[in-house]
């Protein structure tokens, strides 16, 4: 009985340390208090975006689908030379009965 009681206890504070990890600590700060940018930090953040914005503009548009089997493969398929012939069942397919005879 105490045994199972103290493997319960175990399990328990094992599922809720991990529950207990996911809430802020009340000395951690979460960037609540942060100031607001001066002038010269939005300035460097405008010039960020403006250089990320240029060198997106640089790279080249993407192409069509590359595809290196293209001159291998023919361009249209080959003609089929026997068009499929209709079969002719004499014996159409009989229901399947379990009775025996």
């Amino acid at each position: 009985m105490l045994r199972k009681l103290i493997q319960a206890g175990a399990a328990l504070a094992l599922l809720t340390g991990t529950a207990y990890a996911q809430f802020p600590m009340p000395s951690m700060s979460l960037g609540k208090d942060k100031p607001p940018p001066t002038a010269e930090e939005i300035e460097r953040q405008k010039a960020i975006d403006n250089a990320y914005n240029n060198a997106n503009k640089k790279i080249p548009e993407k192409q069509g689908a590359a595809d290196p089997w293209g001159n291998v493969r023919p361009t249209q398929p080959p003609a089929k030379t026997n068009p499929p012939q209709a079969k002719n069942n004499v014996n159409p397919p009989q229901a399947k009965n379990n009775k025996q005879p």
